[in-house]
């Protein structure tokens, strides 16, 4: 079988291209008529360019970590190529690199999914241009046009299905393209990429187009002969170069993707990716029926972090939601008790927390449904993100200002986006949609206020205040047998006590490694935090309780394509630390019924595991929404108990390989916990 496009080394030693990062340059420019012309590609360059030191080179300095732009497709030029293309809008166009070989696998696959393939072009491209290091990995690139074929049966073009008798009207207005045939080219897309891995498709739209490469931004021109043809023409271009801080460049890891260009980082990747895995089987969509099946996984392995958040993404789009309304759920503002903002908007963010993890970290993010575009900054704000609006309504938005020569007396407005807000140029409409009007309209499509007053089980209404446990008369055994030492108890715990807050150490520990100690060690301590950049502060939810929050929820539905009243019907809790009379509340409420798994065992560990994990899903699969996982000694207890970590690891996996973990409280009960590290 030939080998997917990429120049990324397998894992080796301690380097894995599942920790692959960047941070760069972002920028879009649009006309709000919405009209294509040449002067807004020819301007997308300009802003790229002057975004190149935002960029990098290695070795060779002619070979740049990745340069792009995200266009609209040039109808026009397209047709004086290929003049029998069918109408706008009715015809998709795919960007391939690679794939030598594939052409019968990927016809095959076209043709199963209803499409005829009209033609094949090969990009004009000038390797000159580039430098040595890009030219030894220069992928043959083409573009292929295809549409729909002869008989093809309609498919459900409406929006997000929200369990009522009738849709609420969108507040944006209705797409001039059709919105199924973007969902069958998605699909396609996604048939193709498993029919032909040796293919990277860069985008598969009748809306947009990718051009992009292993580039520097001054090169991108004269690598593309085709952006300096004045038939090539757009309404917008989102425009990318890349920073690979601490990463190998490749052809396809340059932005933008099919949707977006991210400046920044996603910190909480590998929980994102968890918590999607798990909702997968039951994830639901009556505009893609049984055709929701050939997208999965929603993100392919071996991505980066900003494909990986293109994809999610455009899922979200293709299933109904608006695009600013998925980025809101991705990336959402701070939302916090002490954060001032409208109660709509507040239940807006709750509602959706539930539904879907934030995509966290230093993010700047420039997207588009194809129609219209706009940009959204994380929540802390940092990435920079400045726009100006000039008087015949061309706007641009770049990492910095002055990225255009713009006249001082053709400014109409300018800005810059504040931590967790977001724009929307609704070329349409011929306007800019700013954050208050935009946040104030989709808080106010659904009733969220009345979801969640009606539907939430507060942490208020179970618990009046924090009792105290009681201190066993064996304490000091207890803690001889889960592993406690001194230093645990007087430079950790007591510490905590005494200022409600985690003991400030120096920088560094010179304990040995916790696989090379020859003393007993905790599992815990064979494992340790993934921290973002050191340009990128630390920040916890006590010092920084306006943007974060440690809220979580139990009972969550896993169908995030999906809204309805049901998906607010959750146990919510305002911190993940319980006592005993929490916990023993939250096992008495009714629609919550818990059950608890003992942690001690005797035998072989693995048979040990696979017994927890066995009865932690015949409980689920009974009814069971809370399982506890308790180590606490028992009357007639097995002497081994097994390390909690490894206990919840099991029973985590166990459950999400069987569709059933997103609905499903895991609450461990144990005396080996005593390190913020350990929650």
């Amino acid at each position: 079988m030939t080998q997917p496009l990429s120049s990324l080394p397998p894992p080796t030693g301690l380097y894995d291209p599942a920790n692959e990062h960047d941070a760069c340059g972002v920028g879009l420019v649009a006309r709000l008529s919405g009209e294509p012309t040449h002067d807004i590609v020819e301007s997308g360059l300009t802003v790229l360019k002057r975004l190149m030191h935002r960029g990098a080179t290695g070795n060779d300095p002619d070979t740049g970590d990745g340069a792009g732009l995200l266009l609209r497709i040039p109808d026009a030029f397209f047709r004086k190529h290929l003049p029998d293309l069918p109408p706008a809008g009715t015809y998709g166009v795919a960007m391939l690199f690679g794939g030598e070989g594939s052409e019968p696998a990927i016809t095959a696959a076209a043709a199963a999914e209803g499409f005829a393939i009209l033609s094949w072009r090969d990009v004009p491209t000038d390797p000159t241009a580039i430098g040595p290091v890009a030219r030894s990995s220069l992928p043959r690139i083409r573009q292929l046009f295809l549409a729909p074929a002869p008989d093809t049966p309609p498919t459900p073009d409406g929006p997000l299905s929200t369990g009522q008798s009738s849709p609420a009207p969108s507040p944006l207005p209705p797409d001039p393209y059709s919105a199924s045939f973007e969902r069958r080219l998605l699909v396609l897309r996604r048939v193709i990429e498993r029919a032909a891995p040796s293919a990277y498709i860069c985008s598969c739209s009748a809306r947009t187009i990718v051009y992009k490469g292993l580039l520097l931004a001054t090169q991108i021109d004269r690598f593309y002969p085709d952006l300096a043809d004045p038939d090539f023409a757009s309404p917008f271009a989102i425009v990318h170069q890349r920073y690979s801080t601490n990463t190998f460049p490749s052809w396809p890891l340059a932005h933008p993707f099919r949707a977006l260009a991210h400046n920044g980082e996603i910190n909480a990747l590998r929980g994102n990716l968890a918590a999607l895995s798990a909702r997968e089987p039951a994830l639901a969509s009556p505009l893609f029926g049984d055709d929701l099946a050939k997208l999965l996984p929603v993100v392919r392995p071996g991505q980066s972090d900003s494909a990986s958040l293109d994809n999610i993404f455009e899922l979200l789009v293709a299933a109904g939601r608006d695009a600013p309304h998925a980025m809101l759920m991705l990336i959402p503002q701070a939302w916090g008790a002490k954060y001032h903002m409208p109660h709509d908007v507040r239940a807006f963010c709750e509602y959706h927390s539930a539904l879907m993890e934030p995509w966290d970290g230093p993010a700047a993010v420039a997207f588009t449904d194809g129609l219209s575009l706009g940009a959204a900054l994380d929540r802390n704000g940092l990435r920079p993100a400045r726009w100006t609006l000039t008087r015949d309504g061309l706007f641009v938005l770049a990492s910095e200002a002055g990225v255009l020569d713009i006249p001082p007396a053709a400014v109409a407005r300018h800005g810059r986006l504040a931590p967790g807000s977001i724009l929307w140029l609704d070329l349409a409409a011929h306007r800019l949609r700013e954050d208050a009007e935009l946040k104030a309209l989709y808080a106010r499509r659904r009733p969220y206020r009345r979801w969640l007053d009606r539907n939430h089980i507060p942490v208020t209404g179970l618990f009046t205040e924090v009792v105290p446990s009681p201190v066993p008369p064996d304490l000091p055994a207890i803690q001889r047998t889960f592993g406690w030492t001194l230093e645990d108890t007087e430079q950790i715990l007591r510490p905590m006590a005494d200022t409600g807050r985690e003991p400030v150490g120096a920088m560094g520990n010179d304990a040995a490694l916790a696989c090379l100690d020859l003393a007993p060690r905790t599992l815990f301590d064979h494992f340790h935090q993934l921290f973002a950049q050191v340009t990128n502060p630390p920040i916890d939810p006590i010092r920084e309780e306006l943007v974060m929050s440690i809220m979580t929820y139990i009972g969550n539905l896993p169908n995030i394509l999906d809204e309805s009243p049901a998906h607010a019907r959750l146990l919510k809790l305002t911190r993940p630390v319980l006592t005993d009379d929490e916990l023993r509340r939250i096992r008495a409420v009714p629609e919550f019924p818990s059950r608890t798994l003992p942690l001690a065992f005797t035998g072989p560990l693995r048979a040990a595991l696979d017994a927890l994990s066995a009865a932690a899903l015949s409980a689920v699969r009974s009814g069971t929404k809370i399982l506890v996982l308790s180590d606490r000694p028992g009357p007639d207890d097995a002497p081994r108990r097994l390390p909690s970590l490894l206990a919840v690891a099991a029973v985590h996996n166990a459950l999400s390989s069987a569709g059933l973990r997103p609905s499903v409280g895991l609450v461990v009960d144990s005396g080996e916990i005593r390190e913020v590290h350990h929650l």
